[in-house]
């Protein structure tokens, strides 16, 4: 199907291409002014050609090589998201979130690459991801802004010495309409309906309204702006999940590895590189999500040369997740499976059997996220255009982006239940959609709703605030004749404050908080699971039906029982409530002086005109960065493979600084041999900063931790940016009023690249019982081949000293919690560190792009596609710990990948529409230990309106028309470790203009 599509793909561009080009000489306009017209009359065009004409006449007078989205008209963007908009300009591709476009890769660096500027100015951003971890990430989230509202986006893909520095992919400046721009008094209202198909509870159809209105009086000396939005809309995102182990060589054989017998069908030997399953599961996400957004803009130019504008920009982004899942974890005992040849094998089935006395279960879990991000913006502008062609601008900004839960849970809240007594449990690769499939001991019923066990449960509360004060003075001074054309000046001081929280409350009781019949059957719901992937390969075999449950109602449940939250056995929460105090809290400030110089330069070459523009760029940053790092007094051993730190309650801030200084130097030279053609060249040096996580100034360690070592990670408040070279070439043809063919090459030459270091060392004098005096008396007096239940029983039963005993379980094995001793060996950690690598990375590709209009007919297509290549890849032959083979740890760039996009449109006679289809091939989304890829993904999205009258419009869309599924996987693509239908999202509405 993959090759399918790309085959399509190619075949409509070079087809659709030739065309553009055999029909090259008829232009779009030359119908349009065929017919007699009074001298200087002029032609307005209006809906989707005058917002291609606006961007191509952008993209034309650029300096360096800049591509744009303009508004149709004023509240009338082409796409809904603004994510989903950039995703037709030629090497934006998008990640999506929640099935919705979230966050941008340009030619082939992925979000943190970016730098997202609004007016011009840099914008903080805050999000919480899954809730689950302390928030780290630079990434913009498009999601938080509805796309009404914004005039148009512009993607800088050369540096330039007066464009703010943060950005190695680009620079995307988002511009929001101003009043003076647009004399007079016009507005737009839209109210439309949406229906997501892929929602599990039902057909609602949820709301979205929108409203511009602009103004001007006193001889267009005042301007006045309010715009805002509302959106709400529910949708599903069911998904396959899978954990896996790190990348084993087939030359292991230790606990976790592959037994060496003859249950393991082709095991993988020598340096091949294989990854087990930790769990398996099927997850029905339903989500809420809801859409705020406003602006209000005031201006004043009291005489020609001088103007003031007062802006104010709002958004807020609330979205809800409920999740409700089946699943299995393994214990890599008793295990049968079968595996593809190396050098990376897959698996092809993993299996693993269990005796009634192990108390193995099969899992209903549910699950809540809900979070909230908010932004404010207020900023001033004075502009002043001086006598003797001097204009000096002064601008400041405060803006703010927060995130935090909107519940008394927390930001991401899992709460266990189980059906125990299963004998055997698989995991089926061969279908698109894994198939894990399950028996049980005789008598047990895993549908028998009074079997449904209380287990363990993870409050989590994360918090992300995120605040700049921006001040640039900048000014230009135009040069009449000779070859200096004018001379560009400025400075800037931007100030970054991050703060970044999380803690959380845990009770591992995983064997079982309570008796089943603790829990009313009632609250419990049997649903299907087959219908909810439909379309997927593998969906009829999977797993018929599960329990879900009423999430509020078994919180309050359990804490009256158990005192889940109140008494946790990890953490501590607000009183009344399930949100944990903060064991993790970031502080860091950026403080950046940016001051710069651009000459422009105008000269005549081949009878036309052409263009040199060279600047430089310096900037200081300096990094202050605490972290509060909590205090672990000990381990306890909790279950047969479960261990876990604890904390004594105290915490201290730990401080480091850093700083770093760049010499940004950039040159563009665009020259037109013959008439409407145009050839570029640029080159620039960029940086991109690391992400807030690696900069953290402490050491985090994770609260669970393996029998033979722990984990954890450390920041690095030292770390260099990312710092590219870049050489850009462009051709371009303008053959028509709204047509043009572009080509164009790209070469960046990437430093200080942050890979993962690996550190090896204890940590706060802490110890296991594994290993210890205790454990090896219990092998001495049960042989070196006894399973784990009965390792702890014999020590609960010979050391009752040092254990907390809580219960017995059905099989006769107490249950409760094995105390770490002094006299015990030191528990050793893998503590992941981020470092600057010295190698240096390469990446090149090649840009296409076709847009044209066929004659009066109201017909036109935009094909592009992009071409990235890199040496920064990542080798997936490579164990997890390279240092087994004696290598460096590995680093390479995420997002690198092909994208192409095909769209037809007609406009003409008040009816619009548009067909596009959107391609990305497959990309590293992660790396670390593990790579992580995200598989080829193509997307049909259609949309069409009618103006019935002047001003007056019915609209509808169609987002995913084909119900293209996803997918993702680790080294093989046998290691999935995600897969989630997909489904139509229609919208219909009406539009009233004026």
């Amino acid at each position: 199907m993959r090759d399918l599509k790309a085959r399509a793909l190619s075949r409509l561009v070079i087809g659709v291409s030739t065309l553009a080009i055999a029909t090259a000489p008829a232009f779009a306009q030359e119908s349009e002014t065929a017919a007699p017209a009074d001298e200087g009359e002029e032609i307005v065009v209006t809906g989707i050609r005058a917002s291609l004409e606006a961007s191509m006449n952008l993209k034309r007078e650029a300096q360096g090589v800049v591509d744009a989205i303009s508004a149709e008209d004023i509240g009338k963007f082409p796409d809904t998201n603004l994510a989903e908009s950039l995703q037709r300009i030629t090497g934006v591709s998008i990640d999506r979130s929640n099935g919705e476009g979230s966050t941008v890769t340009v030619r082939g660096f992925g979000p943190e690459f970016n730098l997202v500027t609004l007016n011009g100015r840099q914008m903080p951003t805050s999000t919480l991801g899954d809730g689950a971890s302390p928030p780290a990430s630079r990434s913009f989230d498009f999601a938080n802004l509805a796309s009404e509202g914004i005039a148009a986006v512009e993607v800088y893909k050369t540096g330039r010495a007066s464009i703010p520095s943060g950005g190695i992919g680009s620079s995307i400046n988002i511009k929001t309409p101003r009043p003076l721009d647009r004399p007079g008094m016009r507005g737009s209202i839209a109210v439309k309906g949406v229906f997501d198909s892929s929602y599990n509870e039902g057909d609602e159809i949820t709301p979205e309204v929108s409203g511009i209105f602009s103004a001007t009086a006193m001889d267009d000396k005042i301007g006045i702006l309010i715009a805002g939005s509302y959106q709400r809309r529910k949708a599903s995102n069911n998904s396959y999940n899978t954990d896996w182990r790190d990348g084993y060589l087939g030359s292991e054989n230790n606990w976790g590895s592959l037994p060496r017998n003859a249950a393991q069908e082709n095991r993988p030997e020598g340096n091949d590189v294989y990854e087990v399953p930790q769990n398996g599961s099927y997850n029905l996400n339903n989500i809420d999500r809801e859409r705020i957004n406003g602006q209000a803009v005031l201006q004043f130019r009291p005489v020609e040369s001088l103007t003031a504008t007062l802006d104010y920009t709002y958004s807020r982004n609330t979205v809800e997740v409920r999740n409700n899942s089946v699943g299995i974890w393994f214990n890599f005992n008793n295990v049968s499976s079968a595996w593809t040849d190396g050098p990376v094998a897959g698996p092809i089935f993993y299996s693993e059997a269990f005796g009634a006395s192990e108390r193995k279960d099969i899992s209903y879990s549910g699950s809540l996220v809900a979070n909230q991000s908010e932004n404010h913006s207020f900023g001033g502008n004075l502009k002043w255009e001086a006598p003797g062609g001097v204009t000096v601008e002064l601008d400041a900004h405060h803006s703010t982006a927060e995130s935090k839960p909107t519940n008394d849970y927390g930001s991401s809240v899992s709460v266990g239940n189980a059906v125990f007594g299963v004998a055997n449990q698989t995991i089926n690769y061969d279908t698109r959609l894994p198939v894990i499939s399950y028996t049980m001991h005789p008598g047990i019923d895993p549908l028998d709703a009074s079997l449904v066990t209380p287990t363990g449960n993870a409050f989590r509360n994360a918090y992300f605030r995120d605040e700049i004060n921006q001040f640039r003075l900048s000014g230009s001074y135009d040069h009449e004749g000779g070859f200096l054309d004018g001379i560009d000046f400025g400075m800037s001081y931007t100030e970054n404050k991050v703060r970044s929280a999380y803690g959380f409350i845990q009770n591992e009781t995983w064997s079982g908080a309570g008796p089943a019949s603790d829990i009313p059957d009632d609250i419990f719901t049997l649903v299907s699971l087959p219908d909810k992937f439909g379309g997927m390969d593998g969906a009829g075999s999977i797993i018929p039906s599960f329990y879900t449950f009423d999430f509020e109602r078994m919180v309050g449940l359990i804490e009256g029982l158990y005192g889940t939250c109140s008494s946790p056995q990890q953490g501590v929460a607000a009183p009344g409530t399930c949100l944990a105090d903060y064991t993790v809290d970031r502080r860091i400030t950026e403080k950046t002086l940016a001051p710069y110089v651009q000459f422009n330069g105008r000269f005549t070459a081949f009878g036309n005109e052409g263009r040199l523009i060279a600047g430089l760029r310096y900037e200081h940053t300096g990094i202050d960065s605490s972290a509060l790092v909590p205090i672990p007094n000990g381990t306890s051993w909790d279950a047969a493979n479960e261990f876990y730190i604890s904390y004594s309650g105290q915490q201290d801030f730990s401080r480091f600084k850093g700083s770093y200084e760049n010499w940004l130097p950039s040159i563009d030279f665009d020259v037109s041999p013959l008439e409407n053609v145009k050839l570029r060249a640029s080159y620039s040096h960029t940086i991109a900063r690391a992400d807030y996580g690696s900069l953290q100034g402490g050491l985090t360690l994770d609260s669970q931790f393996r029998i033979a070592f722990g984990t954890g990670s450390r920041g690095n408040p030292g770390l260099l940016p990312y710092k590219s070279k870049n050489i850009d070439l462009s051709a371009e043809w303008y053959y028509g009023r709204n047509s043009y063919i572009s080509a164009g090459f790209f070469h960046k030459s990437v430093e200080n690249f942050i890979a993962q270091d690996r550190i090896d060392e204890s940590a706060f004098e802490l110890r296991t019982v594994a290993g210890g005096p205790r454990y090896q008396a219990a092998l001495a007096a049960l042989g070196p081949n006894a399973g784990a239940q009965d390792i702890r029983q014999y020590i609960f039963d010979n050391f009752p000293a040092s254990t907390v005993p809580t219960g017995t379980d059905p099989a006769g094995y107490t249950t409760g919690q094995i105390l770490a001793l002094p006299e015990d060996p030191l528990l050793n950690f893998q503590i992941n560190t981020p470092v600057n690598s010295d190698q240096t990375g390469k990446l090149y590709g090649f840009e296409f792009a076709v847009q044209h209009s066929f004659w009066d007919t109201g017909f036109g297509v935009i094909l592009n596609y992009t071409i990235v290549r890199g040496d920064a890849t990542y080798d997936n032959t490579l164990p997890a710990n390279t240092g087994q083979l004696g290598l460096d740890p590995q680093f390479a760039l995420t997002g690198l990948s092909d994208s192409a996009n095909a769209v037809l449109f007609y406009d003409k006679g008040g009816f619009q529409a548009r067909v596009a289809y959107n391609w990305r091939e497959k990309f590293l989304a992660g790396t670390g230990a593990n790579p992580f890829y995200v598989e080829d993904y193509g997307q049909i999205d259609a949309s069409a309106s009618y103006e019935f009258t002047k001003g007056l419009t019915v609209f509808g869309e169609v987002i995913n028309l084909t119900g293209e599924s996803r997918r993702g996987h680790r080294r093989s693509d046998r290691n999935v470790y995600f897969a989630s239908p997909g489904y139509a999202r229609y919208a219909a509405g009406v539009r009233f203009s004026f």
